[in-house]
């Protein structure tokens, strides 16, 4: 299991472990089984494989800085480190790397030595923990100032939040000082004048003659019973901050099995639909195998108060704590009579139960709320990745359609370059169809459209029905008509959006829609980027976590798709050239001195051929230098004879060797010779699936159990993969069906194994007509 998703850091980073997947309480109804196949953790996999020796880290004074500006207790690098599975000296590298403000897509293809070759989401990953590490800093020094301005800050409280490791611990440690918040017991009876015998207490107890002295000498008490509670506050509230307390807290979570429980609210209106958290509704699970997916269930029935959720931390817990407690940790230093021994037993007891259990009641969920969005963040960032890089269907002329009833079939038939030729309705599904599906035949035909794509809304199936029949009779002829279904998603909420109407300024909402999901085609990436990656209908579980983090997480992906592909600036739009960024532009070439007449200075621009490959503009002259060795020239970039001459070159001495005679890396070297031999517009998604285009058509109600179908995987949720067989409704591969024997050596290190996309082999294993569901087991996939 993921450590982010089981690590309950209270006050030591650097003690947090793996989680245990040792067998606990199973939740009711649902498989909770982890899903890594028991390897090794993913992300320590990914900055493991290096030579340490071209490790190339950042200089140490970079490492010092770092150290050293947070001004807090502990060292950012290493706890960054310790959270990530990542070696420090790539997390020093990355911050660095970070603070020039480099993109990640940059450090992935550019500084592969550096971030020892990690994927973006690992890069990501440490960049999340690095900004929020950050932001507590920044919070814990604005509350460092604010208790010092108000004359509350002592020593010991300034170390105490400085060594806090999470927003959590801090809200902990500065709530009861908080302005407007009610004044503690502990601050209470502070203000009575009986910290002074608390402390006594515990280091010279002997001093302390009894409690009647303390009574007498205190103000605002009249009797011995409260002086006795005054002290227990101060050391329940002393106990409860005490940072090697709390960590042997957490070790005694740890080793106890600690479950979350839901079951059904009291308070909740029992009109609503509790149908959809039937599995949650007496579910008991222990937190170190709880799945994200059933966490983030949970927290939305909690939301809708038709659940009631609570942590359940077992007795043995408070017992432990309490002997050790009263036998070590707060045991006083000589010997103390019984009636002070008593004070010191219910100031435990009380710490126990007002503020130490409250605390690490909200720390588990917090953390597994986390956690369980961080990984629905990860699942989708996969998804759109995927459905971003789908290979686009380039040189033919595309008609897409936005199906409907009452409506009709909304038309937009797209050029090979997605200009838009004509736009229609077409009503295919009333009395009229025959002579409506002439008028489709004839538009076809008069713009030589051979390529359906079809939305997968409202009268999809029907729609398909039509064209499939077409085809089958032979209208289209002397065209070779085959169609496909894409997702809709988002489109008719991109065709009312401001850059619509900009792009299509007096096109009906409804024939914009037809031209977004043709667009989906032919150019995935282009057509997606403007939509809000929220309403693509890929992940789950998306409106449930942090917009913020959602936001950063999708920009980051996106940025990073469109910075790999790159652009046509010919055709492209505004929202995929603002999503490619730089951060190192070309330099700009000096401008002409002024000389004392006004004249008209002309510079004129040249291309250079590198321009058009992946080589970074500031390795050309290493690029230059290659070409030379190998006895080739700019001009024969992609072609086979540069190809041959690289790869000669190669054979007779090592690509380090290479590197070393041109004073560069063998990463930088490596992709230099990507770059000279990949052929002119080359396109990484040329190595990925296209969208399946078909002249046939099944339906639900012939899928048969057992039947050996193909299928494209269209969504991966936390629990599985859905995927599009081609019957109007997607089938569902549960995870556990996702199993280690069925995958390619390449995938089975991957959280999940399954993205947007791929094509997969499987078997049916049930079909529910009346819920429309279907049941599938994996096969294989096809390559």
């Amino acid at each position: 299991m993921k450590s982010e998703r089981v690590s309950f850091t209270v006050s030591d980073a650097h003690q947090a472990g793996e989680g245990s997947s040792v067998a606990g309480l199973s939740a009711k109804k649902e498989e909770v089984e982890d899903f890594t196949f028991d390897e090794p953790n993913q992300k320590k996999q990914k900055t493991s494989g290096a030579c340490p020796g071209r490790s190339a880290p950042l200089p140490s004074s970079e490492k010092h800085t770092q150290r050293n500006e947070l001004n807090m207790n502990w060292d950012l690098t290493e706890l960054v480190s310790t959270l990530t599975c990542v070696e420090q000296w790539v997390c020093v590298n990355v911050i660095g790397l970070l603070r020039e403000e480099n993109t990640v897509p940059f450090m992935v293809r550019y500084r592969k030595e550096l971030i020892n070759h990690m994927d973006a989401d690992a890069v990501r990953d440490v960049q999340l923990i690095y900004e929020e590490l950050c932001s507590l800093a920044k919070k814990t020094q604005s509350v460092v100032q604010t208790l010092k301005k108000d004359g509350i800050l002592t020593a010991e409280l300034e170390q105490n939040l400085k060594s806090c490791r999470s927003a959590d611990e801090l809200d902990h440690v500065y709530a009861p000082y908080k302005k407007g918040s009610k004044l503690t017991k502990a601050r209470r009876a502070k203000a009575l004048g009986l910290e002074v015998a608390a402390s006594a207490l515990m280091d010279a107890p002997g001093l302390l003659l009894n409690m009647e002295y303390v009574c007498f000498c205190a103000s605002g008490l009249s009797t011995m019973e409260e002086v006795a509670t005054g002290v227990e506050h101060i050391l329940a509230d002393m106990i409860a901050k005490d940072p090697e307390t709390l960590t042997y807290m957490k070790t005694l979570c740890e080793r106890r099995i600690v479950t979350i429980q839901s079951s059904v609210s009291k308070s909740q209106n029992k009109t609503k639909d509790i149908d959809k958290f039937h599995l949650y509704v007496d579910f008991t699970c222990n937190i170190q195998r709880i799945q994200p997916h059933q966490t983030l269930a949970i927290n939305r029935g909690e939301s809708l108060k038709i659940l009631t959720v609570k942590v359940n931390i077992p007795d043995e817990v408070k017992n432990d704590f309490t002997w050790w407690c009263i036998n070590n940790r707060w045991k006083p230093r000589t010997f103390v009579k019984e009636e002070f021994r008593a004070i010191i037993k219910s100031a435990v007891e009380d710490s126990y139960k007002r503020l130490i259990l409250p605390f690490f009641t909200r720390s588990f969920r917090t953390k597994l709320t986390s956690a369980a969005e961080k990984e629905s963040i990860a699942m989708f960032v996969r998804n759109i990745r995927q459905r971003l890089l789908v290979c686009p269907v380039r040189g033919c002329v595309i008609i897409g359609v936005d199906p409907g009833f009452r409506h009709g079939c909304k038309l937009a038939v797209l050029s090979p370059t997605s200009q838009i030729l004509h736009t229609d309705v077409v009503y295919l599904h009333n009395q009229n169809q025959r002579n409506e599906a002439e008028k489709l035949c004839h538009l076809m035909i008069k713009y030589s459209c051979a390529k359906v794509v079809i939305g997968n809304g409202t009268a999809c199936r029907e729609t398909e029905s039509v064209f499939a029949d077409l085809i089958s009779r032979r209208c289209f002829d002397p065209l070779d008509v085959s169609y496909c279904i894409t997702s809709e998603a988002g489109a008719s909420i991109y065709s009312v959006s401001p850059e619509a109407v900009k792009e299509m300024p007096d096109m009906d909402p409804n024939h914009r829609s037809a031209v977004s999901i043709g667009r989906r085609v032919q150019d995935p990436l282009a057509e997606l980027v403007k939509i809000d990656p929220k309403h693509i209908g890929i992940g789950t579980y998306q409106h449930d976590v942090s917009a913020g983090g959602l936001k950063t997480a999708l920009d980051g992906v996106v940025q990073e798709c469109v910075s790999f592909v790159g652009v046509d600036i010919n055709i492209c739009s505004e929202t995929l050239m603002s999503a490619k960024s730089s951060p190192h532009p070309v330099p700009e070439k000096p401008a002409a001195k002024k000389g004392k007449k006004k004249t008209c200075v002309t510079i004129p621009t040249s291309v250079n051929p590198l321009d058009q490959t992946c080589i970074h503009p500031e390795s050309y002259a290493v690029a230059q230098s290659f070409l030379s060795l190998v006895g080739g020239s700019a001009d024969q970039i992609g072609s086979a004879g540069l190809k041959q001459c690289v790869e000669s070159k190669v054979g007779t001495s090592s690509v380090e060797k290479l590197a070393e005679t041109l004073d560069t890396t063998p990463e930088t070297l490596k992709l230099i010779m990507d770059g000279l031999t990949q052929p002119p517009g080359f396109d990484i998604r040329q190595n990925f699936g296209q969208a399946d285009f078909k002249r046939g058509i099944v339906s639900m109600s012939d899928l048969r159990v057992g039947a050996v179908l193909t299928g494209r995987v269209d969504n991966t949720a936390l629990f599985g993969a859905f995927v599009d067989i081609g019957v109007g409704r997607a089938g569902l591969i549960h995870k556990s069906n996702i199993t280690l024997n069925k995958l390619p050596v390449n995938q089975r290190r991957r959280s999940l194994a399954l993205g947007p996309g791929e094509r997969v082999e499987v078997r049916v294993l049930n079909v529910d007509l009346q819920r429309g569901r279907i049941g599938l087991d994996l096969i294989r996939i096809l390559q």
